[in-house]
């Protein structure tokens, strides 16, 4: 890379010249696959075209097509940036050193994903910039889009349609083991990572034969494992409805006709879609990864059991009150009664009524009942249960529970799911209208730096900074999911 107040990097299509911000080079918006538009609409990613001249790498790239989040309330608005067209591009922030043998080491890289239900969300939105979280264990950071909505997780196999989001987040993980080199990183130390939908794709990728052996180690917030991968029945019954939503059944070309629909229109059909399917106490989006398609193998019990992740370290965590961002605002939820609310959690898991009734004889009520063991049953259970796995089995394991509740919570958020982001990525200022954060104090700043920091050098050493985290030991019966050791989780505060 060189070493200019402009940066530039060399890439297998072409030179970027990025820019340099309080001492670490940014490059945004740098292409790892052709735009998904046209005859690439509904195609597995394809190589980007070459450049010959020097390509601005100062901004991210526009948003894949996406509708508003539903998580708005929880996190904040963000002003729709999206175009179909040069969408599949990366971010990249890598530190700069005057001592130039320190910077002939290359770093650490961490590959990280955003969430959103496979719905929305980008890698190139400002509350996950990776300066701050580069700088605070020297390594280099890199965020990406990939497909989501219909045009990520549509299914129609038979022709060729399937996992396209997952085949992107591959692409990704490949483009960066080619390419990192140029810009710092070293290709035989990836930490692949994300939270919520793109957690669940991190321990995918980490699994996978193909993209598994590049990953040595995997973070995971908010991994809603709760979610086993799409059955392909459903997938497919969810794509005949689509299709018939937007008025194509029967076209003799589907895939030609779906191909010269305007994303506007994709993008309301999967809205209204969603609504049809939207039951109480349900999670899942329309469209989120197949079982069985690539990328998605096996079950990620099936993976954890067969020691897919033997020999990667891992760090993962929940916040203490994941569903209030998805109930706290559902009257649907607040109107059910205990029967009602039992009857949820007995579809979701076998010993739903038993854990139902247990913390309903304490009084609370129907909504707060649910909420909690919905937590349990969608983020926390599947995370104890790898953590458990990889612990027992002597691999470094390092769990977190996110705790910190604003000193404002008019909504009683608490900790709710999305939560940690501004401390993980230590971007506080950018979400000056967030509920979940509220109103920043020196010690909600101070705890940024501190998780930032405990992060970026678990990428950097396979341990998080400092000596208040213990490694995971599981085992311990009295948790209230029924595994984990509570005494090593670290509560973030």
């Amino acid at each position: 890379m060189n070493m200019l107040n402009r940066p530039i990097a060399d890439t297998e299509s072409g030179n970027v010249q990025g820019v340099l911000e309080d001492g670490i080079a940014a490059f945004r918006g740098v292409p790892y696959a052709a735009s998904p538009v046209g005859d690439l609409r509904f195609a597995a990613p394809q190589p980007h075209p070459k450049w010959m001249e020097l390509r601005d790498a100062s901004r991210p790239g526009p948003s894949v097509p996406q509708s508003a989040s539903r998580l708005e309330a929880v996190m904040g608005r963000r002003t729709p940036d999206w175009d179909e067209d040069g969408s599949l591009t990366l971010n990249i922030w890598t530190p700069q050193h005057a001592d130039k043998a320190s910077e002939a080491r290359p770093r650490p890289v961490l590959i990280w994903f955003h969430g959103g239900g496979f719905s929305s969300g980008s890698g190139g939105w400002d509350w996950y910039d990776g300066r701050n979280l580069a700088a605070a264990g020297d390594i280099v950071v890199v965020t990406a889009n990939y497909r989501i909505g219909p045009l990520g997780y549509l299914y129609l196999p038979e022709l060729g349609v399937e996992n396209l989001g997952t085949q992107d987040q591959g692409a990704v993980l490949d483009w960066v083991a080619r390419n990192i080199a140029g810009f710092g990183g070293d290709p035989e130390q990836i930490t692949v990572g994300g939270q919520s939908a793109g957690a669940f794709s991190s321990l995918y990728l980490a699994a996978s034969p193909t993209t598994g052996p590049m990953v040595k180690r995997v973070i995971m917030q908010s991994a809603p494992f709760g979610l086993v991968a799409q059955d392909p029945d459903e997938a497919a019954e969810h794509a005949r409805r689509f299709v018939d939503v937007l008025g194509l059944t029967g076209s003799l070309d589907v895939l030609g006709a779906l191909r010269a629909v305007p994303a506007e229109q994709l993008l309301s059909a999967y809205g209204r879609l969603a609504g049809e399917l939207s039951r109480p106490g349900d999670v899942a989006p329309p469209m989120y990864p197949v079982l069985g398609g690539p990328g998605m193998p096996a079950a990620w019990e099936q993976a954890v059991a067969d020691g897919r992740f033997d020999g990667k370290q891992i760090l993962a965590g929940t916040t203490k009150n994941e569903m209030t961002a998805f109930f706290g605002f559902d009257p649907r939820i607040s109107a059910l009664s205990d029967d009602q609310a039992r009857a949820i959690v007995a579809g979701q898991v076998a010993d739903g009524a038993e854990r139902y009734d247990r913390i309903a004889s304490h009084g609370a009520a129907p909504r707060d009942v649910l909420t909690e063991l919905v937590t349990e049953i969608v983020f926390r259970d599947g995370t104890l249960a790898i953590a458990d796995h990889q612990a027992a089995a002597g691999f470094d394991t390092y769990v977190y529970e996110f705790d910190y509740t604003p000193i404002d919570d008019p909504a009683h958020l608490g900790s709710t799911h999305c939560a940690e982001l501004p401390f993980f990525f230590n971007t506080i200022d950018t979400y000056p209208d967030s509920p979940m954060l509220g109103r920043p104090t020196t010690a909600t700043r101070e705890l940024a730096a501190k998780f930032s920091r405990a992060a970026a050098t678990f990428v950097a050493t396979g341990r998080p900074a400092d000596s208040d985290w213990r490694r995971y030991e599981s085992g311990d019966p009295g948790d209230s999911g029924g595994s984990g050791g509570s005494s090593t989780v670290r509560h973030l505060i």
